[in-house]
């Protein structure tokens, strides 16, 4: 899980507007940021199928929001993709 001060700093950095804190490119970063610490959990407990389970709705979540953004914006979508490193 992310602590508030770092939720805070990701928002920080990929926000729109002033107050934005649930834009698409928010949404992707923060699940990015929670799915890295979830595998380095899964690294330490490779049989915690809870947290597997988690993460693999995360994954989805992320998915489907990328998909949405690519459909709406392709400038921001490619935008956020280079900022995080994904994959197309």
């Amino acid at each position: 899980m992310l602590k508030s001060k770092e939720k805070q700093k990701i928002v920080g950095e990929h926000k729109i507007h002033k107050s934005d804190t649930g834009s698409a490119e928010v949404q992707i970063a923060l699940l990015t940021e929670n799915i890295k610490s979830v595998l380095s959990h899964l690294k330490k407990h490779p049989k915690d199928t809870h947290s597997r389970r988690g993460l693999l709705k995360m994954v989805i979540k992320r998915k489907k929001l990328l998909k949405y953004l690519e459909k709406k914006s392709k400038r921001r979508y490619n935008n956020i993709v280079k900022k995080m490193g994904l994959k197309k």
